[in-house]
């Protein structure tokens, strides 16, 4: 096994001290510039890198940020959002020469539990934090724990923490959706089931409140339009579809939190002789190759996912970098309609 260069050999090589290695090397006086020049050169010749972990029990950073997702496993590999948004993380991090140390776990107990131990063991320098929830406990921890965090989708910082280290990205779902409904009830649709992701979510719940207030203002109550819950799988979209299909008084149109879902629905409506959109409109929240490449095509909403990653990978190497922390917005998703939606179907109930 090939041996790692270490700061002797940078010294022997360069014919200096190993203390004036660690000085050049670290960028602290006591070297002339010509010497640490010549150090780095040796250095790079040789293909020294620092060891992270020594350098964080000396209390310098890890150059590493974390990522811990508390889903259901299933639910990820079936998922394109989380790839884009990893790939917009990555893009970032790799440029700026930063690793993410990424794990999935149970539940925001086990999300806890491992933050607790990153900042214990000095593993990362700044974390990313994803499906924010109602009563999210872990804004509060990270401002406790003082580890620097972006939260990806709201909320920011927790109530009471002015001077908290946690930043936030959002995305406008209530604004998304109003688009949603626009489009439908544009359409003659007045009976519209929303398939949601999981309920604890906090867009799930920004998107329900959205779609409810859009019905309310346009004179139509919950038995028009409703919203049903999901863990965001393909089975769970079917299951929940066929459900609503088989009532008296079916929908006329269905929106779902993910291609994935959105895809199973139409498969489930094709199987129940139910012809889309001549039935059936049906509309996907993430737009994916899923979505073009089904027949008929999905009416989807259009976001740059992995610029959402992108945009809080940038976040977090600003607050690592000494910047404030802040809330920044992403691009408003669009409406890109295709054959999925169409007029809704004459001599329906209302």
């Amino acid at each position: 096994m090939a041996r790692r260069p270490t700061i002797k050999d940078i010294a022997r090589r360069a014919g200096v001290s190993q203390s004036a290695v660690s000085f050049a090397l670290n960028d602290r006086p006591g070297v002339s510039r010509d010497t640490r020049a010549r150090i780095r050169r040796v250095a790079e010749e040789l293909g020294w890198q620092a060891n992270s972990a020594a350098r964080a029990l000396s209390g310098e950073r890890s150059g590493a940020v974390g990522l811990v997702l508390a889903r259901p496993a299933h639910t990820l590999g079936v998922e394109s959002f989380f790839l884009q948004l990893v790939s917009g993380i990555q893009e970032v991090l790799s440029a700026a020469r930063t690793a993410l140390l990424f794990q999935v776990v149970e539940d925001v107990d086990a999300e806890c539990a491992v933050y607790r131990r990153w900042w214990a063991e000095r593993r990362v320098d700044g974390v990313l934090v994803v499906d924010p929830r109602t009563g999210d406990p872990r804004p509060a921890l990270l401002a406790e724990l003082g580890l620097p965090a972006v939260t990806i989708g709201e909320p920011g910082p927790p109530t009471g923490t002015s001077a908290s280290p946690v930043s936030a990205v959002r995305a406008d779902d209530a604004g998304a959706m109003a688009q949603v409904l626009e489009h439908l009830h544009g359409l003659g649709h007045r009976r519209i089931v929303h398939i949601a992701g999981l309920p604890g979510l906090a867009h799930t719940v920004r998107r329900m409140e959205s779609l409810r207030a859009e019905a309310e203002r346009r004179g139509l109550g919950p038995d028009h339009v409703r919203s049903v819950v999901t863990d965001y799988s393909d089975a769970e979209g079917a299951a929940a579809t066929r459900r609503v299909l088989a009532e008296p008084r079916p929908p006329t149109a269905l929106v779902y939190d993910n291609d994935v879902m959105a895809v199973a629905g139409s498969a489930v409506a094709a199987e129940l002789g139910i012809p889309v959109p001549r039935r059936l409109s049906i509309v996907a929240w993430d737009d994916s190759a899923l979505c073009r490449v089904t027949h008929p095509r999905l009416t989807a909403l259009v976001r740059d996912t992995a610029g959402f990653g992108r945009l809080a990978a940038e976040e977090l190497l600003s607050v690592l970098a000494g910047g404030p922390a802040g809330v920044r917005e992403s691009e408003r998703p669009r409406l890109e309609p295709r054959e999925s939606t169409a007029q809704a179907p004459a001599h329906t109930d209302s």
